[in-house]
């Protein structure tokens, strides 16, 4: 389950760090539209930092209360990779077509996640 975790906290740590320092670069790198402005992009970037921040501490502290753990990640991977199918359905979800896969990637990822903690708990 240790090695799950630290799936998770890499990848939603190192995804974190690209929104929270390129918001508009990353954008561009992975095929998104550009946004106007990189507000919406650097705050997701944090909460998704925050997310693998918080994983980070119920690995290290196993006694610290409010961490996430596996529990609490199953519904955050179910939702973000609804929040991601949801536009490739209705074909609003990138104006490139390596936007349309790095959003199915990260969907298929996001759900390989969450029922590989489904099947932990």
């Amino acid at each position: 389950m240790q090695q799950i975790l630290w799936a998770e906290i890499i990848v939603k740590g190192i995804l974190g760090a690209v929104l929270l320092i390129g918001p508009q670069a990353a954008s561009v790198v992975f095929g998104m539209q550009r946004p106007a402005t990189g507000f919406w992009p650097r705050l997701l970037g944090g909460v998704v930092f925050g997310v693998a921040a918080g994983v980070w501490i119920g690995l290290k502290f196993p006694n610290a209360q409010g961490s996430i753990g596996p529990a609490g990640l199953i519904p955050i991977n179910l939702l973000a990779a609804a929040a991601l199918i949801a536009p490739l359905i209705l074909g609003t979800a990138a104006p490139s077509r390596r936007g349309k896969l790095v959003i199915a990637a990260c969907a298929f990822l996001l759900l390989a996640l969450a029922f590989l903690e489904i099947a932990h708990v």
